[in-house]
């Protein structure tokens, strides 16, 4: 159905978001079944009047007898008609006015008013009865996954620690001036872009850019907000105000993608454009016509058959069973971990005709593993990573957390030593030297002849370590997209322990999936180095690859590629945000950012690519449903129609028609669902 700013069905302001309301208003008057919420208001609205519609049903036994009591039944039935059918009614006659056209509302209202005058209150009354359900079971389906897009405030920090009378005091991050200097402590998030005046050490951009690695900054490098200091304190001078900030560009993009997300137009709606005002033409056609032509034929005998031909078209079958196959559709997702925000993406993702991945986080764990042991001759694999775990236990470097980490998977201790005593192995903290962006120097026992040193080429080579290529590989600072440790000890070379993101289990399967579903490109469209991205998408067996760009740059690429065809972008990241807000579809993993989460379309709730693949399948599938639906209400329709025409159905056969016809394309709904 169609919907406009200032007039959304409840359903549809969810699915679209064309209606914003208080979450913490909503959140009190909202009613939770399980994991959907509906609002009070509208339950006590459906209870209220299908318990008049009963009233009315129970009444009409009494005025089987006639006389005056016959019309007891009016009662419950008009109030119940009220109730349920009021949103039918203001839509049809604000259509009417305001666009100057006829909608499957102003079908309904005129079937519904039809039923009341030849009598068939209970008809009337049920079809807005019917009609309510589907629009509450859909509502309730959308509601599941919809929160606001506040969380996306996370990306930009609220404080920010300023020094007043040499004192470091915590305030609003958008009171900060540019030129103020700030201090971030390590595992801060950056509140502000600035330059780095003091410190140095690693910076965590994965979340604003999608690069995995740690970024390495001294004096005089530039920051944005929202990146976090992994582990140093840094001093940094602003030069953008919070509200000129990366992080609060990242959120503008958001909304501005919001409000240019394509919507499909609902078949119902075009549907309705043309069937709505044929059948009521029909109609008064028919009331009309054979009377002053037919020799001997009475108004009141068409007449009858006109409001026959208007319970009969009703399209119950199709307002009911079309959202109800959407929601059945999105409910045998949810069973596989894969919650769509509502029909209309739903829609969108069986037209799919693009794949587009983000790759740290999404195809890859976006997590440091070692990948590679490399010693030398004579050097074991254990040597090897044994001395690396001892380099690396005081660092808190992501690298050297993955060293460690994968020395514990292998038996090898990770646990840090306690730094009094004697060395590392029991030492002094001046044993212990880290040079931020070079390596490790570290002297077990504080005896200067057995320095083992942990890091890159350079670093190896100043200390006068001959670097040696180790089976065939160069003896550069990395493999392929990989970061290598070189590792030394008293001067002899170890060898080098390769570190890396590691690929999701099931990602080169997912694609592979959707080549056989006729995706016509999958691509790679990620932030973190062509190199990396290259050496990922070969690996998984992505056609395509743009690789080291911005937020902004990403947004270009899936504005262009959406001018081609629908396009579903698959990300985690906050960086990520804009695009799956601006894409035809936006699939999160939902390991990743809650901002990722939330301006997503779908959501992977288990984190496994080879989800994306099914969800394209099953929407299909469901779409299937739906069309066949829509061709047999129409069949059913159109034969029972002619009848009507030529008089040979009477009531009964018009409500199996309509409600016969609906309850049928309801139960083929529910295949969905499996």
């Amino acid at each position: 159905m169609e919907t406009h700013d200032d007039d959304c069905c409840p359903a549809c302001a969810a699915a679209k978001g064309c209606c914003d309301e208080d979450e913490e208003e909503d959140a009190g008057r909202l009613v939770r079944f399980g994991s959907y919420t509906l609002p009070l208001k509208r339950l006590a609205v459906f209870a209220a009047a299908l318990l008049l519609w009963a009233a009315g049903i129970a009444a009409q036994h009494f005025g089987k007898d006639g006389g005056w009591i016959r019309y007891l039944p009016l009662l419950p039935f008009v109030s119940a008609y009220a109730l349920a059918g009021l949103p039918v009614l203001r839509n049809a006659f604000r259509y009417l006015w305001r666009m100057k056209r006829l909608d499957e509302n102003f079908l309904m209202t005129t079937a519904t008013i039809g039923a009341f005058i030849i009598g068939e209150w209970e008809e009337a009354v049920g079809v807005m009865i019917f009609y309510m359900i589907g629009e509450l079971i859909q509502e309730a389906a959308v509601n599941r996954s919809r929160r606001s897009i506040k969380s996306l405030l996370a990306l930009k920090p609220d404080i920010a620690r300023v020094e007043t009378g040499g004192v470091w005091t915590e305030v609003g991050a958008e009171t900060v001036a540019a030129g103020v200097v700030v201090l971030v402590r390590p595992g801060e998030r950056i509140p502000l872009d600035g330059i780095v005046i003091q410190g140095e050490g690693a910076i965590d951009g994965s979340m604003l850019s999608g690069e995995s690695r740690p970024v390495d900054v001294k004096a005089g490098d530039e920051v944005s907000s929202g990146t976090v200091s992994v582990d140093s304190v840094l001093l940094i001078r602003a030069t953008r105000t919070a509200e000129n900030s990366s992080a609060a560009k990242i959120i503008a993009l958001v909304e501005s993608a919001r409000n240019t997300k394509a919507k499909p137009e609902k078949f119902i709606t075009a549907f309705a454009r043309w069937y709505t005002p044929i059948v009521v033409a029909g109609a008064v056609l028919i009331a009309v016509l054979p009377p002053l032509l037919i020799s001997g034929a009475r108004f009141a005998d068409w007449i009858y058959r006109a409001l026959i031909l208007l319970v009969i078209s009703c399209p119950c079958a199709l307002v009911v069973s079309i959202p109800l196959g959407y929601f059945a559709g999105i409910g045998g997702l949810s069973r596989r971990g894969i919650m769509v925000k509502g029909a209309v993406h739903l829609d969108s993702l069986h037209k799919a005709r693009f794949v587009a991945f983000d790759k740290t986080g999404t195809l890859t764990q976006g997590k440091f593993a070692i990948t590679a042991l490399e010693p030398v001759s004579g050097v074991s694999g254990e040597t090897l990573l044994e001395t690396a775990v001892l380099a690396e236990r005081e660092s808190n470097h992501p690298i050297a957390q993955a060293i460690r980490a994968g020395g514990l998977s292998r038996g090898i201790s990770g646990d840090r030593p306690a730094v009094t005593g004697n060395g590392t192995s029991g030492g002094n903290p001046s044993d212990y030297r880290e040079i931020a962006g070079r390596g490790i120097e570290l002297s077990p026992g504080g005896k200067a002849g057995r320095v083992i040193l942990a890091g890159n080429r350079a670093f190896l080579e100043e200390r006068g370590v001959a670097v040696e290529n180790v089976g065939g590989n160069p003896a550069g600072n990395g493999a392929g997209a990989d970061t290598a440790v070189y590792i030394a000890r008293e001067g002899r070379y170890y060898g080098r322990i390769l570190v890396g993101d590691t690929d999701r289990e099931g990602a080169r399967e997912a694609v592979t999936r959707l080549g056989k579903l006729g995706i016509e490109e999958t691509l790679m469209v990620t932030g973190d180095t062509r190199q990396s991205a290259e050496a990922a998408a070969e690996r998984l067996g992505i056609s395509a690859v743009k690789a080291g760009l911005l937020p902004g740059d990403k947004l270009s690429v899936m504005e262009e590629l959406t001018r081609q065809g629908t396009t579903v972008f698959v990300g985690d990241g906050i960086n990520d945000a804009p695009v799956l807000a601006r894409s035809d579809v936006g699939i999160a993993i939902g390991s990743g950012a809650d901002a990722a989460v939330e301006a997503a379309d779908v959501i992977i709730m288990t984190g496994d690519p080879r989800r994306v693949p099914e969800a394209i399948e099953r929407a299909r599938k469901t779409r299937g449903i739906i069309l066949g639906n829509v061709a047999f209400a129409l069949g059913a329709k159109g034969f029972f129609i002619i009848l009507a025409v030529l008089g040979m159905a009477n009531l009964w056969l018009a409500l199996f028609a309509d409600v016969g016809v609906c309850l049928l394309a309801i139960l083929n709904s529910t295949r969905a669902l499996r």
